[in-house]
């Protein structure tokens, strides 16, 4: 969230506050941030899938006609994102189980050093790289030149902050483009592990350069579900999940937005969460959709935000599964209205 504690508004940048020899400076031309330049063992390669693939298994119920970019737009578009999210990488690296302030917001949820300092880095590349382009990030709202741009950067440089306090690496690195309100790049980048899902417009979805798919699972009696936490959800909400929990096959815990990149690559079958902001989910919409999966609210709708410097980024229930037969035998168990 873009709202920050007394203590944050006192802060200038959390930039300031990191030793100059500990962090590369993000406004430096020749930052080592590129994928081109950055010597990862698995560095993702987003140029292989082309198009959609048009099979049974690929098709998830709705209509995802990817918009009209030539590869040479897209690419670039994914060119950056893999700069931004080795940006933030870098910084979050720097800072995994090690010692830090752990400060809370005005929701008293918790955010750090690592959680600024990243998003700032992403901002600096996105910003020299198309200045036009707003960008809207979870500790610092909205940004851009003009009023409104066609083009909108959503970003979480740490979703699932509480496993990262706790040294646990299934947060992620969350980066999304919209387009006229539409996600036409999503990344989830778990710098820890070095894997990255890469989801672009029309093109199947990549993890560290090869592509994935979601499983058949046609019966919810057989899913594999995760959330991130049941005590996430509140009033009605606490009824519906149950509803969904009592008839899977394995209820999971605590994998933040990690279990949606599980789901995409075909290991588990559904995740169910409330109260998600917009940060949380736009990314993971083109990382499934282009695995074949399904990912809508919890009355079955297609997930939209309007980005704009006005928006409140209000709460979401979102579900998400790899196969179009569970994920509406799970909105008939949720009977969210």
């Amino acid at each position: 969230m873009f709202s920050q504690s007394h203590i944050l508004s006192q802060s200038p940048t959390f930039l300031s506050l990191i030793p100059n020899h500990s962090i590369p400076n993000p406004t430096i031309p020749s930052l080592r941030f590129s994928t081109l330049d950055l010597d990862l063992p698995l560095r993702p390669k987003f140029a292989s899938a082309r198009t959609m693939a048009s099979n049974s298994k690929r098709s998830n119920g709705f209509s995802n006609s990817p918009l009209k970019f030539n590869d040479q737009e897209l690419d670039f578009f994914a060119e950056i994102g893999n700069k931004v999210a080795d940006a933030a990488g870098e910084i979050i690296r720097l800072y995994f189980r090690k010692k830090f302030d752990i400060l809370d917001k005005e929701d008293f949820s918790p955010v750090t050093i690592a959680d600024k300092a990243a998003e700032e880095s992403m901002v600096s590349i996105i910003s020299e790289k198309f200045p036009s382009h707003a960008i809207f990030g979870e500790e610092n709202g909205w940004r851009c030149k003009e009023n409104s741009s066609d083009y909108v950067w959503v970003l979480d440089p740490i979703d699932g902050t509480k496993s990262f306090i706790t040294g646990k690496p299934v947060f992620g690195t969350l980066i999304a483009l919209l387009h006229k309100g539409k996600p036409i790049l999503g990344i989830i980048d778990q710098p820890v592990l070095r894997e990255r899902w890469i989801g672009i417009s029309g093109r199947i979805t990549t993890l560290n350069g090869q592509e994935v798919a979601t499983r058949t699972c046609a019966n919810l009696s057989q899913a594999y579900l995760y959330t991130t936490s049941p005590h996430l959800f509140s009033g009605d909400a606490v009824e519906a999940f149950s509803r969904v929990r009592s008839k899977v096959k394995v209820p999971l815990y605590g994998c933040d937005c990690y279990a949606y990149a599980l789901l995409a690559s075909g290991y588990v079958d559904l995740v169910v969460e409330s109260g998600l902001k917009p940060y949380d989910f736009l990314s993971l919409i083109p990382v499934i959709e282009g695995a074949g999966g399904v990912i809508t609210d919890w009355k079955g709708r297609q997930l939209y935000w309007d980005a704009s410097p006005a928006s409140h980024a209000g709460s979401f229930n979102v579900v998400a599964a790899g196969d179009t037969q569970i994920h509406q035998q799970a909105l008939d168990s949720l009977q969210w209205q």
